[in-house]
């Protein structure tokens, strides 16, 4: 039996344990840094007093209208001051915040407020048509708030409904908000983006979101008073923990309503951005701007980017003008980033094509995760540290979700043998760093050999035309099946399928080459993300 002397008559009390969550970063930030500047928004300028108080007052408000512990409170809103408050406003009266995103259709959005059986929707006023045809669908009928965000001037019909602003005066900024009973509790719930056609609502609870908002600090290198620009919607996994991180580090939150090139750009030199997020199609539209658009910086900036590797063109193009390019790599179910690719000072000395090369990695653990590796499915064991041998990237710990809402069945499955099932398949080198390959429902199978479509959709990559290429499989007599890419040119090209079936021919084993090659919009998810089912589906009637 194992000795437990160290626990005799030493018990958790309130004076020795607290449980961790994330809304007493911005307590802290409020009572040290009162006048610091919390939130930039236009012409908008906000303190980190004003910011508490705010949150407070909307909590306080929220509570008047029933809202208690574990209540969902939803918000479709844009990249705003409301969508920041929501973040702590929600759990400080025990509520859970769905953050919705502005992307989708009503019906998703539908199911989505009755599945989270929503109470209160807090909605941007751009956004309310398409709120209203959802209403109009779901079988719930919560509470509908608007918020006139003043950066959003065209006109739309007048609605019944609460005004935001209103709203939040009409509640105490002496609120005395409620930590959670136990660190275990829901914070947050997010729904995946449906890439299998399956959306599930992923629940976060305070400890994690404490532990991956400070582990962004970490991994970033994020000093005290960084500004950060939100390019990142908000609503994607909470945008991956930094509106608690900006408060832990007092921070700077730079909203930013659309993603465009001059409104990026201006705020990069203006407000002496440090930090950003965003997909490789962010560096695109930086990179390809007009020269007019652009601006010089005189600082580094960091860039943080999830998805597919930037092909190497660009990352030496983003080098040039001023960023520092860093591969993250999650799930909503890790709270959104919880590998990082973290860079040694030597590697910088590499030939730009080896220097991509090792950038196109996902990388090691963030320092909250416990454990991530490359398991064999079958047997749960490790792969070999070959940078070959193909497994299952597997997470363990704190940054892993509670589990899907309302679906067990789900669950079990996502956490069988002790370890989260990504979905994605991968390999790990020798020095620990891991490499995504696919996503297991996206490996083919031509006559008994896998053919990895990243490997294949790398390749289409470096052709000059193509902008956008997507592999999928496509059923075939002989094989069982073959390659299938979808192909979006760059602008002002052109290409036809034969000459980017002799570029294949010189790069790839033969099997490999795609029989068909489909030039047409390829079908993305409302985060930008390509949905292979449906081309798998469309490849079939081919």
């Amino acid at each position: 039996m194992t000795k437990q002397f160290y626990n005799h008559d030493l018990e958790r009390t309130p004076a020795n344990h607290q449980p961790l969550t994330p809304l007493t970063f911005l307590e802290r930030a409020a009572s040290v840094f009162p006048d610091h500047t919390a939130i930039v928004h236009g012409k908008l300028r906000r303190t980190y007093a004003e910011f508490y108080d705010r949150s407070r007052q909307l909590a306080s408000a929220l509570a008047g209208k029933g809202i208690t512990r574990g209540d969902t409170v939803s918000a479709l809103l844009a990249n705003t001051p409301a969508m920041l408050e929501c973040h702590y406003g929600v759990p400080m009266c025990g509520g859970v915040l769905h953050s919705i995103n502005t992307r989708l259709d009503a019906a998703i959005i539908a199911f989505q407020l009755d599945h989270a059986m929503s109470k209160i929707v807090i909605v941007d006023r751009e956004f309310m048509p398409l709120m209203q045809e959802a209403l109009a669908i779901a079988e719930g009928s919560p509470v509908v708030i608007q918020y006139d965000d003043p950066e959003f001037t065209l006109k739309t019909p007048a609605i019944d409904a609460l005004d935001y602003d209103a709203f939040v005066a009409s509640g105490d900024p002496e609120f005395e908000w409620l930590m959670p009973e136990d660190e275990w509790d829901a914070i947050s719930i997010n729904y995946t983006s449906g890439t299998t056609g399956d959306p599930k609502g992923v629940v976060s609870h305070h400890r994690g979101a404490y532990l991956l908002a400070q582990g962004n600090a970490l991994t970033t290198s994020m000093q005290k008073h960084a500004v950060y620009l939100w390019t990142l919607p908000m609503f994607h996994c909470n945008g991956w923990c930094f509106p608690w991180t900006l408060s832990a580090i007092i921070g700077t939150h730079v909203c930013l309503r659309q993603v465009r090139a001059e409104p990026i750009w201006s705020a990069l030199a203006q407000e002496k951005v440090s930090h950003l997020c965003g997909a490789p199609i962010v560096m695109s539209l930086l990179i390809s701007a007009p020269e007019d658009e652009k601006r010089d910086l005189d600082h580094t900036v960091q860039f943080f980017t999830a998805a597919a590797p930037p092909p190497e063109k660009l990352l030496a193009d983003m080098n040039e003008a001023g960023f520092d390019v860093t591969h993250l790599y999650g799930l909503t179910e890790t709270y959104g980033p919880a590998v990082v690719n973290d860079w040694h000072d030597e590697w910088s000395t590499k030939p730009n094509a080896e220097q991509a090369a090792l950038k196109s990695r996902q990388g090691v653990r963030y320092l909250p995760l416990e454990q991530l590796d490359v398991l064999d499915p079958e047997t749960m064991q490790p792969v070999p540290r070959d940078g070959k041998t193909m497994g299952e990237v597997m997470f363990r710990g704190n940054v892993v979700m509670k589990g899907y809402f309302r679906n067990q069945k789900a669950t079990k499955e996502a956490f069988e043998g002790g370890w989260f099932h990504s979905g994605d398949l991968g390999v790990r080198y020798p020095d620990g760093y891991i490499q995504l390959k696919d996503r297991s429902k996206d490996i083919i199978i031509s006559g008994g050999e896998n053919i990895s479509s990243i490997e294949v959709e790398e390749v289409l990559y470096r052709h000059p035309d193509v902008s956008v290429a997507a592999v999928v499989a496509m059923p075939h007599e002989k094989w069982g099946e073959t390659p299938c890419a979808f192909i979006e040119l760059a602008a002002g090209r052109s290409v036809d399928s034969e000459e980017l079936r002799q570029w294949c021919r010189d790069h790839l084993a033969p099997y490999k080459v795609p029989g068909k090659f489909v030039f047409t919009e390829i079908p993305r998810t409302s985060t930008g993300k390509i949905q292979k089912f449906q081309m798998r589906e469309q490849a079939k009637l081919l």
